[in-house]
């Protein structure tokens, strides 16, 4: 039996806590916790507007059969072991050097060289010995500079892409266009053009998501052989037989001509392909004329990746004047929260902006279970002049409420939480995420989101901390 103070404490309790101004409390206490912010909508916190991540995604069942049937209907020899020598290589891949940095890197190179065979003779004398700098400045600068080539696809280069790339490229680009469907409901795309289209993972991505309104689909790659297997894939991987999905036209060319625009234009690792700045940035501007609604830019989650996607960013932003024939103005939809240069390129210039979506591949002999494709994507769109307004506000759904891009791994600890934000200000800021700093709202969607979420940031003041998980 408890002692008589333990007894008489119970008692004692049971009282006060029976008192009117407890229940009161009590009360207010449980209203408070019903009501909800603006924001969620009348949503669970787990699933708050600025969620856009995806679970492992699988392919879609006639994509997958289609691709199964053409890769063991072709003679290709060691699929698996070919496919994932190109998978590295494709990652591997950088941009093309430009003549004005190979030119820059030379007059550097030929420099320090020039100054240490002078160094070695002692006499000054340069012109004895200038051949010899030449010969070894173009000796370094071979062994040095990466040797872009362009791919050229024939059928069999084909069915190892098909092999390699296409549930990673699928998944990228469900990924992305999942950020358009979550936070545009209204957007039903009639028309379709994708760049570089290859096997048709856009097609088929868009045909998930939008399959009921889509009218016309124009699949422009310059490799006829592409365009072939991805006909196949669409018949079930036969040359023969009834499309899966029906308007689709394939071309080899790019149509450049204003006049005929798509609501969704979309180029997935295509500009990665093209041979120089000046191509990329022309198609670039090409594809922005095509646009009615939404321009969907894909690359791999490389440093050179990121870099093309900004490249791109840059062009339609700031060369506006080049697009008169059209008087809606270029809109950063995402992931980018503001129309600023990117803190990523300023703070962290070795870390590209990229993210991650799990997926099953292909089931072939040597592929996991699951996966994870790391993929940089850009979405612009057409916004009205008049509607022009501060990146803050375009992107406010409330008057308490801006969102940032979460752009690393979120880190949950006991009472907080370890962000990386790509705030609407243009920063990058480190945030510790706690309840009694930024509020129990924010702290909750925060533990309920992932790298590559919108954030809701409620309280904006200076609370920026070292980032303790690195």
């Amino acid at each position: 039996m408890p002692p008589v103070c333990t007894r008489l404490c119970g008692v004692y309790w049971k009282r006060f806590a029976a008192s009117p101004l407890i229940k009161t409390q009590r009360c207010a206490r449980s209203v408070a916790a019903v009501v909800q912010p603006e924001f969620l909508k009348g949503g669970p916190y787990r699933k708050h507007p600025g969620i856009t991540n995806l679970k492992t995604l699988r392919l879609p069942e006639g994509l997958q059969m289609g691709a199964l049937t053409l890769i063991h209907n072709s003679e290709v020899k060691n699929v698996s072991e070919r496919s994932q020598r190109l998978r590295n290589y494709l990652w591997s891949r950088k941009r093309p050097m430009e003549t004005p940095e190979l030119r820059e890197k030379a007059l550097k190179l030929e420099k320090k060289l020039v100054e240490k065979e002078i160094e070695r003779q002692g006499d000054g004398t340069y012109q004895p010995f200038e051949d010899n700098i030449r010969k070894k400045v173009m000796f370094e600068l071979r062994k040095t500079t990466y040797h872009w080539t362009p791919l050229r696809f024939d059928a069999e280069l084909g069915v190892l892409y098909a092999a390699a790339r296409l549930a990673g490229g699928y998944a990228a680009v469900m990924r992305t266009f999942n950020e358009i469907k979550k936070r545009d409901l209204k957007f039903a795309p009639h028309s379709l053009l994708d760049f570089g289209s290859g096997l048709g993972t856009v097609l088929w991505a868009s045909h998930t998501l939008w399959g009921d309104s889509l009218k016309e689909c124009v699949c422009v790659d310059s490799s006829g052989a592409m365009n072939t297997l991805a006909e196949q894939i669409l018949k079930g991987g036969s040359e023969t037989g009834d499309s899966l999905i029906k308007h689709v036209y394939f071309r080899q060319f790019l149509p450049v001509s204003p006049k005929v625009q798509s609501d969704l234009v979309v180029a997935a690792f295509s500009l990665s392909e093209l041979s120089s700045q000046k191509e990329r940035e022309d198609t670039v501007l090409t594809l922005w004329r095509k646009t009615n609604s939404y321009l969907v830019l894909v690359e791999n989650g490389t440093k050179d990746g990121h870099q093309i996607l900004m490249e791109a960013r840059d062009v339609l932003l700031k060369k506006e004047e080049k697009v008169i024939h059209d008087s809606r103005r270029p809109a950063v939809f995402a992931p980018c929260t503001h129309h600023l240069s990117c803190p990523k390129l300023l703070k962290q210039p070795r870390v590209p902006c990229n993210f991650l979506q799990p997926y099953h591949p292909l089931p072939l002999p040597g592929n996991a279970d699951r996966e994870e494709e790391r993929f940089s994507y850009l979405i612009l769109r057409r916004e009205q002049r008049e509607k022009e307004g501060s990146p803050g506000e375009r992107q406010k759904e409330s008057k308490s409420v801006d969102w940032g891009r979460l752009t690393a791994p979120v880190h949950r600890r006991t009472r907080h939480i370890q962000c990386q934000i790509c705030c609407f200000s243009g920063e990058l800021k480190q945030l510790a995420v706690t309840s009694r700093l930024h509020g129990r709202e924010m702290y909750r969607c925060a533990r309920n989101s992932d790298w590559g979420d919108l954030l809701p940031i409620i309280n904006t003041e200076d609370d920026t901390v070292p980032d303790e998980s690195r």
